[in-house]
């Protein structure tokens, strides 16, 4: 944003680190951040005025991308409310949910362009699927998923392609492309499918 100074901090990642002091959940007055987040909605509700939106996005386009935080996908694709579904997860992978979410929104909701962001500095190419034996070993209990965890951000964006590709449930696999999106510039990048 302009005007306003951001800092980033890289931590690894791991299943249970206590959270230090310095990092604790903001509390204002003994409130949450939750509570802050609650206040700030009443505010907007405030002031807000139905636009009359149906839940079709206007340009159809579905934007699959990572859940980082450093990521204002609405900002860096220049879009507006309204204007595309927005699914993300870990490392914007492809996902079975993935794919729940992509036959949802081309099936009963008329989106036709599927894009795919994953960025650079992404945590899960600091992860092995290890994560998952660790939280086996913590809890007792090993998870369902896969963490898809990844060394090359180029080659899973393929991957991701040509898993929108190939999926039966898809019906418009035509206009899929992939990006990585540069932290750092703010640019992207296309990825070719097939190299």
């Amino acid at each position: 944003m302009p005007g306003r100074a951001v800092t980033t901090n890289v931590v690894s990642m791991t299943t249970s680190v206590p959270v230090p002091a310095e990092s604790a959940p903001e509390t204002t007055g003994g409130r949450s951040v939750t509570d802050r987040l609650v206040e700030s909605n009443h505010a907007y509700a405030a002031k807000f005025t139905d636009p009359g939106m149906d839940a079709r996005p206007v340009l159809q386009v579905a934007v699959v991308a990572c859940m980082d935080a450093r990521l204002d996908l609405h900002a860096a694709l220049g879009l507006e409310l309204g204007d595309c579904h927005t699914i993300r997860n870990a490392g914007g992978v492809v996902t079975d949910d993935t794919i729940r979410s992509l036959t949802i929104s081309q099936r009963a909701l008329g989106t036709r362009t599927v894009i795919l962001i994953h960025h650079t500095g992404c945590g899960l190419e600091s992860l092995t699927e290890d994560f998952r034996h660790e939280l086996e070993d913590e809890v007792g209990q090993r998870p369902a998923w896969a963490v898809e965890a990844f060394r090359d951000v180029d080659q899973d964006v393929r991957q991701s392609m040509q898993r929108v590709r190939t999926n039966p449930f898809l019906p418009h696999k035509d206009d899929v492309r992939g990006f990585v999106f540069d932290v750092h510039t703010g640019l992207l990048r296309e990825i070719d499918p097939t190299s």
